[in-house]
């Protein structure tokens, strides 16, 4: 038996060569000529991404609808001066140059409007969470199925440069299969302060986590066997959700791990390791906005010079993915029926701390 060196156990690094980053589409999607009507409802602190973001790509936006008119008013005078304003959604639906429902309002109200635009013939776009009960979101799946129309969810975070180029990366093989996906993201979450997402109990798993259950789901697709999550309240935090939470994640040949540090006043850090069986590939950096890349195989290391930001390519890239998908007759990457197996992730690490325990998974469903 050979004496183990400072190489078996991690104790030294060694030189590798560089080569030139995969080309490799991560930037938002764009259609080859369709520029259907767009209807953004809701007009409340999220509405302003999606419409900054579809002023940006010159996308066709024919009304802002929203229950309180004022703020539709200000959101169309701020991004879309030419668009209409309303509070009467029904009115909405009947309009024959609004091909697309984006539906930006918290989740309560959201079932029924998808519903509702999925009946009167429309595209939609879902805010995330897409919904909060699984069966129901499948009913909605099968209603758009059934109709022959899109249904896509705004999980904005698969267009983040770093989260795309990753993501393509592991799609196009150049890492081989995936053994390991570990996220950390440590910052501060206290801006929740006084807003309608400190009534939310599980909010960092639900309103937060999810992007990167979605995200890890976009690498490993329905593979994930059991999820087992914590959370605590941290010392001194100062609004009511807990802002410390983790998951770990089983899945058939790899794990992934999943840790959220809300409650970090300095030294913010993100940081995602993708290992597979040909390569790895990481991201790091001080926030969600700025994320060096590298890419290892046994070429050595690439490190892409990524461009643009997640706000606002990030919803850039859900609806020009929709688009796209209409435009060629295909499901988008954002379609409601995967994002299923996202949502059952988190709603199963959301039943694993109330539980105390292990949920095992089958299919798109928690048991």
């Amino acid at each position: 038996m050979s004496t183990p060196t400072e190489n078996d156990y991690a104790l030294a690094t060694y030189t590798v060569g560089s080569f030139d980053a995969p080309t490799l589409a991560y930037l938002p999607p764009k259609t080859k000529g369709y520029s259907p009507g767009i209807a953004v409802v809701g007009a409340g602190g999220i509405s302003s991404a999606h419409l900054d973001a579809y002023r940006r790509a010159g996308y066709d936006v024919r009304v802002i609808c929203n229950r309180t008119l004022s703020k539709a008013v200000e959101r169309r005078d701020q991004y879309f001066p030419k668009s209409d304003v309303t509070t009467d959604f029904d009115a909405v639906l009947r309009r024959d140059d609004v091909e697309i429902i984006d539906i930006t309002t918290h989740p309560g109200p959201r079932f029924a409007m998808m519903e509702k635009a999925l009946l009167a013939g429309k595209h939609v776009l879902s805010q995330k969470p897409f919904v909060l009960d699984l069966d129901a979101g499948l009913r909605l799946v099968q209603l758009a199925e059934r109709k022959g129309l899109r249904l896509a969810v705004n999980q904005n975070g698969r267009w983040a440069p770093h989260l795309s180029y990753m993501r393509e990366a592991v799609k196009s093989g150049v890492i081989g299969d995936v053994v390991s996906c570990h996220i950390a993201i440590h910052w501060n979450h206290g801006w929740i302060k006084d807003t309608p997402f400190e009534r939310i109990d599980d909010l960092v798993f639900q309103d937060f986590a999810i992007h990167w259950f979605d995200f890890l789901v976009s690498l490993i697709g329905d593979r994930a066997t059991s999820v087992i999550a914590t959370r605590a309240r941290a010392t001194g935090q100062y609004v009511d959700p807990p802002l410390l939470a983790q998951a770990l994640v089983q899945f058939d040949g790899g794990q992934a791990s999943l840790v959220f540090d809300g409650s970090t006043s300095f030294g913010p850090l993100d940081r995602i390791y993708i290992s597979g069986t040909k390569g790895s590939i990481c991201s790091t950096g001080p926030n969600l906005g700025e994320q060096r890349v590298e890419l290892w195989t046994e070429s050595g290391v690439s490190r892409p010079g990524l461009v643009g930001t997640w706000f606002n390519d990030g919803f850039q890239g859900a609806m020009g993915e929709l688009m796209c998908a209409i435009e060629e007759d295909r499901q988008p990457l954002n379609n409601a029926r995967d994002n299923l197996v996202s949502l059952s992730l988190t709603f199963a690490a959301i039943s694993s701390v109330h539980s105390a325990g292990f949920v095992l998974l089958k299919g798109r469903h928690a048991t």
